[in-house]
């Protein structure tokens, strides 16, 4: 229909200045990282320095670095292991409050699974903190790394929830029905029929649950300690002792590891709305 509407509903994408707003959003969001790449392959030895030639020195440096190396591997290894935790909870938080009759608590308890999105991670971190201190004042209990895993396994849950929610909401519950006809247990019917059909959306989740957790910052700075330094943390502490070509070098990596995930959820979404 003309005048950019569609079924009496407005085709946002046709109004005018859509193009030119969206190209601006695009550019303020992508334009700094795409420059971060661009100079990871700068001869120059100071990272604000004019181009002078192209490297791949700076990717060898890093690959190179000890410290480098032990941040990734930690970071690799947390993400992976909070985002196997937060999957599990994720997927049965989202059979509890998807699947069967409506129970009483159950909209404090999506309230209470999605909370951690809208509170700012810098209130998320502190609160883990004084949980933190006053387990180990109380009890004497220093949980070392763990404190990292359980306070990752915290802020990811929401994100691996939401997409296995959706794809619950998504599958036709007669299924089960059908698979309770057949005389098959309860045990049978989501091995058999539901996890299979779950899949696309436990595989979403779990994608955008490891790249939160790997990216973290805020949370893991407050939490973590000595000996415990993630990748983020890493680059941040060059960051303030050194600016080298380097550190451009470091954020690209993080960044295409990044954007495999992101690409890799968003796949796997795709794939689950066909």
């Amino acid at each position: 229909m003309a005048n950019g509407f569609t079924h009496g509903a407005a085709d946002v994408k046709r109004q005018p200045g859509f193009a030119f707003i969206a190209a601006i959003c695009i550019a303020v969001l992508y334009l700094p990282l795409m420059i971060i790449a661009i100079y990871s392959f700068n001869a120059a030895s100071n990272i604000g320095a004019a181009w002078t030639g192209f490297t791949i020195d700076w990717y060898a440096s890093a690959l190179q670095n000890r410290e480098f190396y032990d941040a990734a591997i930690l970071s690799i290894v947390l993400a992976f292991a909070a985002m196997a935790i937060a999957t599990v909870l994720a997927t049965a938080a989202a059979l509890g409050t998807t699947r069967g009759r409506p129970w009483r608590g159950q909209t404090a308890a999506f309230i209470t699974l999605t909370t951690p999105l809208v509170v700012p991670e810098i209130v998320t971190g502190i609160s883990l903190l004084a949980f933190f201190a006053a387990l180990a004042a109380l009890v004497d209990i220093n949980l070392g790394l763990g404190k990292l895993l359980i306070a990752h396994v915290t802020f990811c849950i929401p994100f691996a929830y939401l997409p296995i929610k959706a794809r619950l909401e998504g599958m036709d519950e007669t299924l089960d029905s059908a698979a309770a006809d057949l005389y098959a247990t309860r045990w049978q019917t989501f091995r058999y029929v539901t996890l299979p059909l779950l899949v696309p959306g436990i595989s979403s989740g779990a994608a955008l649950a490891f790249i939160v957790s790997f990216d973290d910052f805020t949370i893991t700075q407050l939490i973590a300690g000595p000996g415990e330094t993630t990748l983020p943390l890493y680059i941040y502490t060059r960051i303030r002792r050194s600016l080298t070509p380097e550190i451009n070098a470091m954020c690209t990596l993080l960044l295409m590891i990044s954007f495999i995930f992101i690409i890799l959820s968003f796949a796997i979404s795709k794939r689950r709305s066909q």
